[in-house]
């Protein structure tokens, strides 16, 4: 009796097993699938069959990887050691079969999913709804465990699998093909008669190309290894992240052998898993899925969008909507103004879309609207213009006649309240926040704002929409700032007061990128524009009475406005900070407490954002903040770096900053809410 497994032999002494795992919608390689199936192998290993064809009874995809559930679970390496060795060990038997073995793969398959492909000696892709291949690993902190270092060298060459790898990112079946991942494409309805044809013709499978088994050589390898981690430290530090390092230093010392490499592999990922910043990534992870899983069923699709202002925020937005497939109008005062976000766009279109037909129907998807018509067709009208309060109500006015009774009304608003956005509206409860962030191409979050009297079938349309165009939701209350721009308000704040004090810009932004932040926080207000802080501090500032630094203010007065005029705190030159000019500038030394007086205000704002309802929990808070604000991911997000730290050790410094710098550091009543009975 098998619960995962089934095999069925045919008169041709084909024997054709599936994975369809019990009680899942996915193929994951949990403990009891993997047991299984070395019970499932034992009578091919003593009477081996014609060929063995390993497919999915999932429609959905061959198999998603490893359960992460179970890694959740483990603390101990020596437990992770035998969890992995025993994957490694059931895989080494499928591949000492002494016939044909063949993986068919539908849509995806991922980390230990493509693994198992690996260890089968052909491989075959169905095309069709975007199938994917990939070995994902070190986005969680770890590596391949189940065989994948060695295998993935071994067939497609250290260039192509150390690029797998070390990226993470998934592959097409085309790309697929053009490495060595997989044998053939096929097409759904075929796959069974290709398996056939590949076990009729008898072949054995291809190696890596002769230049990869050249770079493969042991007096070769070190130069090529440190090639790679000059590539890999341009994106990823070693003590933040350990695991793209360690994939290099497998390869390094074992080159892809079958005698070492295994289980050099099994020691090395044991340890990874255990370690604070694959605990962090997986968390990150399961963060991802709770922004998906927000929202409930939506009583209306959105399919045709109309943006109100064809700036950069606007125009953006636009472009992202049509390169996800919905049909888009975008309006704003002229022609003139319309057009540069159209030449974004295509610009957008050509890095994304390599096929030229795909372009163009993205480019006719997008189109310009100056007189507004698209407002009475679309689903979705966003208001993308300035941020002034009677700009947007005026434009409410003018538009709201014209929606039909089932459209919903967004505004792209950083920062002021729903509530006193909606007064001019007839039917408010059908208005929401939709705040995207710059740049829309790469950051992937999109904040869903409601009022307390929001419609919830317009909430969840919204919801579904932002993941219908591949972003991730977050649902929050309306309150001045939400929960990004809040949480970032006083960590940019005092970044700009020790710029006022003398410490120079570059030490600054280099404490925040040792912590793990993507970029320092003067470059961050730089690359926003100094105009869009000032506006949205001024907002915060009048909700939260706190001050807005001098230098702010001073600079947007002489037109300093950062990387869109070429000046700000640094100098730009081809969009990129000229820190070279500011690095000896300035002559007070780093403070010992300044990375402190950079994060911990993050940690106090996210609290009380937490406390007073903005959010609906704490895991949601990170995974926006995360998202939102790019906040070292290794950390696991502002609350839960708090909760390894110590709650009450964060409150206890708070105060210590306070009476040090000011009450800007004073530590919010709701601390011990939020971390009731926490040291």
């Amino acid at each position: 009796m098998t619960n995962h497994w089934r095999a069925d032999r045919e008169n041709d002494g084909i024997v054709w097993l599936r994975i369809d795992k019990e009680d899942s919608s996915v193929n994951v390689l949990s403990r009891p699938v993997l047991e299984e199936l070395a019970r499932v192998l034992e009578p091919f290993e003593r009477n081996p069959p014609r060929a063995l064809v390993v497919y999915s009874g999932k429609g959905s995809g061959f198999v998603m990887g490893a359960d992460i559930n179970e890694f959740t679970q483990i603390a101990d390496p020596d437990e992770a050691y035998t969890l992995i060795r025993l994957g490694q060990q059931v895989f080494d038997r499928l591949e000492a079969l002494r016939c044909p073995t063949i993986a068919a793969i539908n849509g995806y398959a991922l980390g230990g999913g493509l693994e198992l492909a690996l260890a089968c000696t052909h491989r075959i892709v169905m095309h069709g709804e975007k199938p994917v291949l990939g070995l994902p690993e070190v986005q969680l902190g770890i590596h391949p465990g189940f065989g994948g270092t060695v295998r993935s060298v071994r067939l497609c060459g250290v260039r192509a699998a150390m690029e797998l790898m070390l990226t993470g990112q998934p592959v097409t079946p085309s790309k697929a093909l053009r490495i060595g991942l997989v044998d053939r494409i096929v097409s759904p309805d075929n796959w069974r008669q290709a398996a056939r044809e590949i076990v009729g013709r008898n072949r054995d499978p291809n190696g890596a190309p002769l230049p990869d088994r050249l770079l493969n050589l042991a007096p070769v390898r070190p130069f090529l290894a440190r090639m790679l981690e000059k590539q890999v430290a341009k994106r990823a530090r070693r003590d933040h992240y350990p695991a793209p390092y360690a994939i290099i230093d497998l390869w390094r010392r074992h080159g892809a052998s079958e005698r070492t490499g295994y289980e050099a592999e099994a020691r090395s990922i044991a340890e990874l898993m255990c370690t604070p910043t694959s605990r962090n990534l997986v968390r990150v992870f399961f963060l991802q899925n709770r922004l998906k899983a927000q929202g409930g069923k939506p009583a209306h699709r959105i399919a045709r969008v109309h943006v109100v202002g064809a700036g950069v925020m606007g125009g953006d937005i636009a472009a992202w909507c049509a390169l996800r497939g919905m049909q888009v109008t975008l309006q704003d005062r002229a022609e003139e103004y319309v057009r540069p976000a159209l030449e974004r766009a295509g610009k957008l279109f050509g890095r994304r879309i390599r096929d030229e037909g795909e372009r163009r129907e993205a480019e006719q998807r997008l189109k310009s609207d100056v007189q507004g018509a698209g407002v009475a067709d679309a689903d979705l009208v966003i208001e993308a213009i300035f941020e002034n309060l009677e700009a947007k109500q005026q434009l409410y006015a003018q538009v709201q006649h014209s929606l039909r009774p089932e459209a919903v009304l967004a505004t792209n608003t950083s920062s002021i309240r729903l509530e006193d956005l909606r007064t001019v509206l007839e039917r408010p409860e059908r208005f929401v926040g939709l705040h995207f962030f710059n740049p829309v191409a790469k950051l992937p979050l999109v904040e869903v704002i409601r009022c307390e009297d929001t419609d919830r079938g317009v909430l969840d349309s919204a919801i579904a929409f932002v993941r219908d165009i591949g972003k991730y939701p977050l649902e929050c209350a309306s309150s001045p700032g939400f929960v990004v721009n809040r949480v970032l308000a006083p960590y940019l704040a005092e970044a700009m007061r020790l710029a006022e004090a003398g410490v120079p810009v570059t030490v600054i932004d280099r404490a925040a990128e040792d912590f793990g932040m993507p970029a320092g926080p003067i470059e961050l207000i730089d690359t926003v524009g100094l105009d869009v802080a000032l506006d949205v501090s001024e907002v915060l500032a009048a909700a939260y009475d706190r001050p807005i630094p001098g230098v702010l203010r001073e600079k947007v007065a002489r037109k300093e406005l950062g990387r869109k005029s070429g000046q700000g705190f640094y100098r730009w030159e081809d969009g990129k900070a000229v820190k070279s000019e500011v690095a000896a500038e300035g002559s007070a030394a780093a403070p010992d407490d300044l990375t402190d007086r950079l994060v911990l205000p993050m940690l106090n704002e996210s609290v009380a954002c937490l406390s007073e309802g903005v959010v609906a929990d704490a895991d949601l808070l990170d995974a926006g903040v995360i998202f939102g604000t790019g906040f070292a991911p290794f950390r696991g997000g502002p609350l839960e770096y708090a909760r390894t730290r110590g709650p009450r050790a964060i409150e206890a410094r708070l105060s210590e900053l306070a009476e040090q710098h000011g009450e800007a550091f004073r530590p919010h009543p709701g601390w011990r809410e939020v971390f009731p009975g926490e040291k």
